[in-house]
């Protein structure tokens, strides 16, 4: 049996794209071991937002490395997305994963044995497909982050997730419940809904904002106790979803809102769209 390690930077959308293709290689036989053990493949899901993200991301990389130099490193999300160039220049790493790939690692990994592949990232800004990636069971046991939606339409002027992300795309309603579902099973109590603009959810696919409505429908999931959102921006709170906050139990009061300036004209000059 192979042994494979992986290692996770960044927000809490790539902790769960990292359980996730965990999850993808335990079903095709892979052993999960520590980050620090030897591993026969070693897999970072990592970061670009700051430049510091980007320099733990060639830390991590580099040191994947030295642990195994006949091990197979993957590069996987942001800042491969960013770098990918470079990265290909990069001893350290022999497969490069691009976001809206990460579902593809089984046969990634087939084209590295076969091919030596190597590099698999595309256009993220014409892309309109949600990749789907999804999750039975949790490394937490009792609390699980879904995420509903991937990518950014806003282009703020100091933001580069639209890039890395690329188009607004929302995961069906039914699938989410399946999901939520299956996790209920294995005795997750508390979901944490993620994404990188969380309250426009279903804009792309429903013509409407639909959180509510899917907050609604996780509710009716036996087990399921305790729901939270995170990610939100002021100006897209909506009426609809005060509502069901209020009349649903298994909702908390709660909204995770990113306040990141307290002036007009700063916020403006970011392009934020909480400026007046």
């Amino acid at each position: 049996m192979k042994k494979a390690a992986l290692h996770n930077l960044g927000c809490k959308v790539n902790a769960y794209e990292t359980e996730a293709m965990q999850e993808i290689l335990e079903k095709h036989g892979y052993e999960i071991v520590p980050f620090g053990e030897k591993a026969d493949v070693y897999l970072i899901n990592t970061c670009s937002v700051t430049n510091i993200a980007d320099r733990k991301s060639r830390q991590m990389l580099h040191r994947a490395r030295k642990m195994n130099p006949d091990a197979v490193v993957i590069a996987a999300g942001c800042y491969v997305q960013a770098a990918g160039r470079e990265l290909l220049q990069d001893s350290s790493v022999d497969i490069l994963i691009g976001n809206n790939e990460k579902a593809n690692l089984p046969e990634i990994l087939k084209a590295w044995e076969e091919e030596h592949d190597a590099s698999h990232i595309h256009d993220l800004t014409r892309e309109h497909t949600y990749e789907e990636l999804s999750l039975s069971h949790t490394a937490e046991h009792t609390r699980a982050y879904m995420k509903i939606q991937d990518g950014c339409n806003q282009f703020c002027t100091y933001c580069i997730i639209p890039k890395l992300r690329g188009n607004y795309r929302s995961f069906p309603m039914e699938k989410l419940v399946k999901e939520a579902e299956e996790l209920a099973a294995q005795g997750v109590k508390e979901l944490i809904l993620v994404a990188q603009e969380t309250t426009l959810y279903g804009t792309d696919i429903y013509g409407k904002k639909s959180l509510h409505l899917l907050l609604k429908e996780l509710c009716k999931i036996k087990g399921i106790r305790w729901i939270r959102v995170q990610y939100c921006y002021p100006e897209e709170i909506y009426d609809e979803l005060i509502q069901t906050m209020k009349e649903e139990p298994k909702v908390c009061n709660y909204l995770d809102l990113p306040i990141q300036h307290a002036s007009d004209r700063i916020l403006k000059r970011m392009g934020r769209r909480t400026s007046q």
